[in-house]
């Protein structure tokens, strides 16, 4: 294995999305090809829609219609397979070189969820160790997990004031 698994978007025939996953999902189980291509995922999303007489409905709806994206090592056996497939059109890339996505872009993307863990909860006492507050004490308001944030409470200038960090600019005070 020349290299470990990477994301790569596939482009699709518009409509043709879920028999793409579902062609690719087939081929690797009859192929024994587990190992190299490890995941077919089509990037959702919940939206509440406002229709006649305002009444409410919850849809799911594809982030981008026309693409797939694809978890796998990339060698000629795994391209072939995937490129081979009904309603690919190819991979995103230049000319016949497909482009993994970046770290950030898998992320942002939220195709591969990180469970991060924490070592303060709110209401804790926690002291800034980064930024311009640096070396300031505050109290833990808020902890939003999906945007790796939290809220503390700072007092300066004899004011309570929230401030938005990222989850290692902090670290818990041991009293």
């Amino acid at each position: 294995m020349s290299e470990s698994a990477r994301w790569y978007v596939i482009h699709t025939y518009s409509g043709y999305e879920n028999a793409v996953k579902t062609t690719i999902e087939k081929a690797i189980v009859n192929r024994k090809m587990q190992d190299q291509i490890l995941e077919v995922s089509i990037p959702m999303e919940t939206v509440t829609e406002i229709g006649d007489n305002n009444q409410t409905k919850t849809v799911e709806r594809k982030v981008f219609p026309g693409y797939v994206l694809v978890k796998m090592i990339m060698t000629d056996e795994s391209w072939l397979l995937v490129r081979n497939v009904r309603g690919v059109t190819g991979f995103v890339g230049s000319a016949n070189k497909a482009i993994p996505l970046t770290e950030e872009e898998v992320l942002a993307l939220g195709v591969e969820k990180r469970e991060i863990k924490v070592g303060f909860e709110v209401g804790d006492r926690v002291r800034v160790t980064e930024g311009p507050l640096e070396g300031f004490f505050g109290v833990v308001d808020e902890i939003e997990m999906d945007r790796a944030r939290v809220r503390v409470i700072v007092s300066m200038f004899g004011r309570e004031t929230p401030v938005d960090l990222e989850f290692d600019y902090v670290e818990t005070v041991k009293e």
